[in-house]
């Protein structure tokens, strides 16, 4: 909740996608600490799908960052552009600083739940 928050406030200051990445790979290596590597990937299978997460928000990041570029902007241009129509879904409107935001906290998550895994696991035991 606290890292939805923090991709929430974006909205009305500066987003936090990293922040929020580093509370959710905080809480994952408590998932850790507590189950240990077996216990931890037993309880939340999505773990081992962290270097998907990981390569995706790097995708959306740069695509964000760099698509503007396609049409002759500059890079990392907000869309839609001031005084434009932007869509809303409930009070949060969707605008191209929140999907920066959520490639960063994506690819946090990703590489920080890799290392995780890899880093809970003895030398020499097999697994990703």
């Amino acid at each position: 909740m606290v890292a939805a928050a923090l991709i929430a406030k974006g909205y009305a200051e500066v987003g936090d996608g990293f922040a929020a990445g580093v509370i959710v790979a905080l809480a994952v290596a408590l998932v850790y600490v507590a189950l240990g590597a077996e216990g931890a990937e037993a309880a939340l299978p999505v773990l081992r799908h962290a270097p998907e997460l990981a390569v995706g928000g790097l995708l959306l990041a740069l695509a964000t960052g760099f698509f503007p570029l396609a049409l002759g902007e500059p890079p990392v241009s907000h869309r839609p552009a001031p005084g434009e129509h932007v869509v809303k879904v409930g009070a949060l409107e969707l605008f191209t600083p929140l999907l920066l935001d959520l490639g960063v906290f994506l690819l946090v998550v990703g590489v920080l739940t890799t290392l995780l895994h890899q880093l809970g696991r003895p030398p020499g035991v097999g697994g990703r």
